[in-house]
């Protein structure tokens, strides 16, 4: 059954996972699965690249202007601040959860990647900024 979105933040939640898809892919990204979901936690997209597999966090976030986005300049409001630590005690929990589930082995390599993802929805812009490699 697809997720229903009923709130403004949750189908900007929507599109930035979107378009984020897209820059994977178009990085040389296969997805694997998406909006993998347990009671705990939830991983957004899970990709590979490299014979490694990334967890990707998404935080979208909209802005009315993009062009040349200082983010010093951006009011204080930052999506990666998002990621506190119970944040990353759940996507620790369910990355476990998903490795087991899909058999993979323990030796195989994986990371936590975050892709920031600024929504200019009026005029149809979009800048991504990826943080790789997050210590959980």
């Amino acid at each position: 059954m697809p997720k229903v979105f009923t709130s403004k933040t949750q189908k900007i939640g929507e599109i930035g996972e979107n378009l984020a898809i897209k820059f994977l892919m178009k990085h040389g990204f296969t997805i694997l699965d998406r909006n993998y979901t347990k009671k705990w936690g939830e991983i957004d997209i899970v990709a590979e690249k490299e014979s490694k597999i990334h967890f990707v966090e998404v935080k979208s976030v909209s802005r009315t202007v993009l062009d040349n986005v200082n983010r010093e300049t951006l009011d204080q409001y930052k999506p990666e601040d998002n990621m506190h630590p119970w944040k990353l005690k759940r996507l620790s929990r369910t990355i476990q959860t998903y490795l087991l589930s899909q058999n993979i082995p323990e030796e195989k390599e994986w990371q936590m990647d975050l892709l920031i993802v600024f929504l200019n929805l009026r005029d149809k812009k979009a800048k991504i900024e990826v943080v790789k490699d997050i210590v959980l």
